[in-house]
Order: structure tokens, then C-alpha cells, then sequence
């Protein structure tokens, strides 16, 4: 039986089990768009704006461990993805894209709405294609799928030529992809995984060092049975949080330019570092040559090209993070004799030292909301089991360090791009994966802003999605910069005209709470998770409180300032007075 191409896009998508589509239509696409209408396989949510069907399809895909998938018309329907696609390829999130295009005898001729989003998004795409013959659209789609869910992660995008949706061919799924130049390596080489366990015996100070890898292999288990069974204490990337515990006593919390004292310093001293599915960028490192200047380094991953290419590696284990670390731990349970506890007990009880010398604390003024302090009771009151999404800025940062993230696919948030914007949808699309957990998103009032508009989204579905605004007026993160390196010379960062939350929320057809007070914030909490709409708290926090510990551009990781405010005389001399002029 013959099969047009949006009767043959239906079908593989059923093949690869999706069950989530977000999108927008538009002419191209009508089509397929008949077709949607006429199944109720697969759901189609429609979005209020491109960027928000790609950053929900990325949240989607993060909280379930499914590829996100993405439909969108041609022209600026596809413009309109690129910083979705660009955020989910820094973090290696699997996801495929649909846009429409105009028909194949149009392309190049400037046609309405036609614009190359092949070429457009070559960059920021693991791989791209432009379906130009019906007969190869069945295919096509099954390579996308393989591609950007297998090896490192990433999104594939596919564009769709209007004459492409319309004509016919006989439907052949294939049952199998095999493509020459990617075959990704998914056991590590045996022997390269005994040398790092001979390393890992001879350690007198090792670290753990996990990564978004770990989440994405869904290696969680495996690295906990390591880090138990050795003693070995762990940090973790902005993206690796939740693959640890947040409260076990051996997690050291985040590394890096607002990392723990602990963890900074833990890195600073130890020899060895065991990194598993990490990439060390540059808001972990730091200055890069006096990085862990005492450690040899052990690097797992997936992905060859991250192995050496920020740092050096002694001892590369290029696979897949759960394997590898399963074949660790079968090794490890052959060994006998190794007193694990007793031998890093001085070294555990030196990282117990430095903890209690600088904990993750915060100050608080007389009348003001610390932002902080409402992460710590999001964190309780949903007692450690949320799904947190952030937006970028200073509302990451303290969603970082005070929500204790007890589990992987827990924690989603834009990394490697640091993408505003991208916390509200994510958290529409975490609600649609997980309908029942609860989710907040945790959100700056600048940020908040950039799409704003799926609130009509989050309602039209009812979804019980929370959004803590930690409302400081300000651009924060860069007010933060400002003050402490340029003289409090607040350039375009005051939000003086900020909008009215709760009347904005409420004409949404959202629930809008607006909090002042220290004492209400409990109970504000409690009435969003107990509300089955969406809902914006609106907090009214400290327009000055900073984030910190904070590295310095330049910096070492071990030169932290400490202190909640301009914080300079906690830096050793040379660098305070380097900062200061």
C-alpha cells in the first residue's frame, strides 16, 4: 500500500513509540497537520512560540530519558528554533526536529517563507538532513532517531519540502540502522579499566567527578555502588546534579566558580580524579593551569573528542558511562583485602574539615526574603522529590546548591548555553513526561519574561506547574558582576518596570501569588503543590543577595570569595588586589 509522506511521517513515528509532539503549524506543514488531527495515537501540543516547543520537547526528553520531538513550520517557524536546538545540543539532550519547508521546485528562489535551516542550523545540530525524495523519508527518520539517541546524544533535524508531505510511495520501515563512520564505542577497553582501578587502589585522596554523562546513560546505580563501596567522595558539574545524592555524607556538592569550599578544595588537593561523563569546561576548571595541580586524571566517556580536550588525561576510557562503571565494579568485587574506609578515612575527615570551616550558608537581612531560603523550602516542603527546572542566572545557581537533588532526570537546567527562557517550558514539558510529580521551575524575574507567553500552554492543560520568581528587579547575575568588578555601576541591569505577576498570571487564567514576608513563604509553598492549576509565586526577595562562593574570571578554583556581599578581602592579597585595581 502506497503512503503519502505525512501518512509515512505519522507511521514512523509511531515505530520509534512517541507519544508527545510539540509544535506549531503552518502552511507547509497542513498536511501533515490533517494527518495529526485524524489519530489519537500521539498527542500534539501546541505552543505559544517555536522556542518554547523546543525547550519543552528538551525538558521532555531530559525528565523521561525519551528523545523530544518538534514540529514547526518553515521560515521563522524553523528560525525560531535554533536557540532550543543550540541549548540541547551543548548538553547532549537527544531530541528530533521537524521543520516544514517549502516544496522542492521553490527552494532557492526566496519563496515565502522559505529560509535554510539545513545550512542555519549545521552548527548546533549532531546532524541534519533536507528530505528531498518521499521515497527516503521513512529512512531518513529511522537514522534520525538512531543518531540522536545512540553514542553522545544531540539533536537531529529534518526538513520537510511541502511536495515531499504530499507525495506517495510504498511504506518500508526499516528494522535497523547501519551507518557507516558512527559506531559508537559503547565498552571501554578492559584493560584501560583495570589500569584505572590500580590507580584508584594506590590513591591516597580521590574524587569522583560525575557529569551530565552520567544521567544520560542512566549510570546512576553503578556510580553509587562505586562511590560506596571505595569511599570515594563526589562532586558533580551543574549537569551531573542528582546523579549523587545530594545528602549523603560523601557528596561534596557542585565544583566550580560557585561551587562548595569543600568540593573546590577537595579538587585542589586530591591525587586522583576519577571523571565520569564530564567534559571539564571552563566553569569547573577555572584557570586551567593550576587545575587540580597535584592529581592524575582518570576521564570515562562516551565521546572521544571530550577526552583531552580541555585538560589532560592520563589513564582515557572512551564508552558508555554504565558500562564502564559496571565493569569497574565487577573488578571491584573480585578485589580482596582492600580496607576501603579505613584507608581514605584521614582524607574524608579532611573534606569534613574544610565543610565545616566554609558551609553553603547565606546572610539575611532584617525585612528581606533571602532568595536562597525559598529554594531550601521548595526543597523541604516537597521533601527533596521535585522535578526542579531553573532559568540562567543567579535563580541556577541557588537552585544548585540548596535543592538537594536526590535523584538523576531530576535537575533540569541549560548549561552549556545558559539559555534564559528556558526553565518554563522545560517544565511544561518535565509535567507532560511525569504527570505526577511535582515540578517548579525556578525562575528570575528577567528571565521569566522571555516566554512568558506558555502560560497560556501550561493552562489550556491544565498543568499543575509552579513557578518561584525570586523577583529581585534586577538582571541579577549581571548585577553581581557589576558590583563586585565594575564600581556598582548598574548598566542596564535594574528591572524598574517589571510587570504585575499575579495580575499577569491571573489573566492567563493561572494563579498569581505575590509574597513579602519571610514568614509567609512555607505556606505559599504549600498552597501551589496543593493547587491543580498553574501557578506563579511571585517573591519579593533581596534586591542584593549574591551568589556564592564565587571564582573569579582567572581565577584558581580554590581562590573563592566567601563572603555574601562584595566579599574582596576573602580572596588571597594578589588577587583581591587584581580585582580592585
Amino acid at each position: 500500500m502506497k503512503l503519502s509522506g505525512a501518512e509515512i511521517f505519522l507511521e514512523c513515528l509511531r515505530r520509534e513509540k512517541v507519544d508527545t509532539i510539540f509544535g506549531y503549524p503552518g502552511g507547509v506543514l497542513l498536511n501533515i497537520y490533517d494527518v495529526l488531527h485524524q489519530q489519537r495515537d500521539i498527542r500534539h501540543i501546541l505552543t505559544k512560540h517555536e522556542q518554547g516547543a523546543v525547550h519543552a520537547a528538551d525538558g521532555y526528553a531530559r525528565a523521561s530519558g525519551k528523545p523530544g520531538v518538534v514540529l514547526v513550520t518553515s521560515g521563522p517557524g524553523a528560525t525560531n528554533t535554533v536557540t532550543g536546538i543550540a541549548t540541547a545540543f551543548m548538553d547532549s539532550i537527544p531530541m528530533v526536529v521537524f521543520t516544514g519547508q517549502v516544496p522542492m521546485s521553490m527552494i532557492g528562489n526566496d519563496a515565502f517563507q522559505e529560509a535554510d535551516i539545513v545550512g542555519i542550523t549545521r552548527p548546533c545540530t549532531k546532524h541534519n538532513y533536507l528530505v528531498s525524495d518521499v521515497s527516503k523519508l521513512a529512512s531518513t527518520i529511522k537514522e534520525a532517531f538512531h543518531i540522536a539517541t545512540h553514542g553522545r546524544p544531540g539533536p537531529v533535524l529534518i526538513d520537510l519540502p511541502k511536495d515531499v508531505t504530499v507525495n506517495q510511495t510504498e511504506f518500508k520501515y526499516p528494522a535497523r540502522v547501519d551507518l557507516k563512520g558512527f559506531k559508537p564505542n559503547y565498552e571501554g577497553n578492559v584493560q584501560q579499566i583495570k589500569r584505572a582501578l590500580q590507580a584508584i587502589k594506590k590513591a591516597e585522596r580521590p574524587v569522583l567527578f560525575t557529569g551530565g554523562g552520567v544521567i544520560l546513560s542512566n549510570a546512576a546505580a553503578e556510580l553509587r555502588k562505586l562511590a560506596r563501596k571505595t569511599q570515594i567522595p563526589v562532586t558533580s558539574s551543574l549537569m551531573g546534579l542528582g546523579a549523587y545524592p545530594g545528602e549523603d555524607p560523601l557528596f561534596l556538592g557542585m565544583l566550580g566558580m560557585h561551587g562548595t569550599y569543600a568540593a573546590n578544595m577537595s579538587i585542589q588537593n586530591t591525587d586522583l580524579i576519577i571523571a565520569v561523563g564530564a567534559r571539564f569546561d571552563d566553569r569547573v576548571t577555572g584557570k586551567i593551569e593550576s587545575f587540580a595541580p597535584k592529581a592524575g586524571i582518570v576521564h570515562f566517556d562516551i565521546d572521544p573528542t571530550s577526552i583531552k580536550k580541555n585538560i589532560r588525561v592520563d589513564i582515557p576510557v572512551v564508552g558508555d558511562c554504565r558500562n564502564v562503571l559496571k565493569e569497574m565494579n565487577r573488578l571491584l568485587a573480585a578485589e580482596r583485602g582492600v580496607p576501603w574506609k579505613k584507608k581514605h578515612a584521614g582524607w574524608l575527615a579532611q573534606i569534613e574539615e574544610w565543610r565545616k570551616a566554609h558551609p553553603m550558608t547565606y546572610r539575611e537581612r532584617k525585612g528581606k526574603i533571602p532568595p536562597q531560603y525559598v529554594v531550601e523550602q521548595i526543597h523541604k516542603l516537597t521533601k527533596g522529590e521535585a522535578i526542579i527546572t531553573t532559568e540562567v542566572g543567579q535563580n541556577q545557581m541557588w537552585a544548585a546548591q540548596f535543592f538537594k537533588f536526590k535523584h538523576p532526570r531530576q535537575f533540569l537546567s541549560s548549561g552549556g548555553l545558559g539559555t534564559m527562557g528556558y526553565g518554563f517550558p522545560a517544565a511544561i514539558g518535565a509535567q507532560f513526561a511525569c504527570p505526577d510529580k511535582v515540578v517548579f521551575d525556578i525562575a528570575g524575574d528577567g528571565s521569566i519574561q522571555m516566554n512568558i507567553q506558555e502560560l497560556a500552554t501550561a493552562v489550556q492543560h491544565r498543568l499543575p506547574v509552579n513557578v518561584a520568581i525570586l523577583d529581585n528587579r534586577f538582571l541579577g547575575m549581571v548585577r553581581q558582576w557589576q558590583q563586585l568588578f565594575y564600581d556598582c555601576r548598574y548598566s542596564s541591569t535594574c528591572l524598574h518596570s517589571g510587570p504585575d505577576f499575579v495580575r499577569l498570571a491571573e489573566a492567563y487564567g493561572a494563579v498569581g501569588l505575590r509574597i513579602t514576608e519571610k514568614a509567609d513563604v512555607p505556606d505559599a509553598i504549600r498552597e501551589a503543590i496543593a493547587t491543580k492549576n498553574t501557578v506563579l509565586l511571585d517573591f519579593i526577595v533581596d534586591r542584593e543577595a549574591n551568589v556564592m562562593p564565587m571564582v573569579p574570571a582567572g581565577a584558581s578554583i580554590d581562590e573563592m570569595m566567601l563572603d555574601d556581599g562584595k566579599g574582596k578581602k576573602s580572596l588571597p592579597k594578589q588577587q583581591a588586589d587584581k580585582i580592585t585595581g
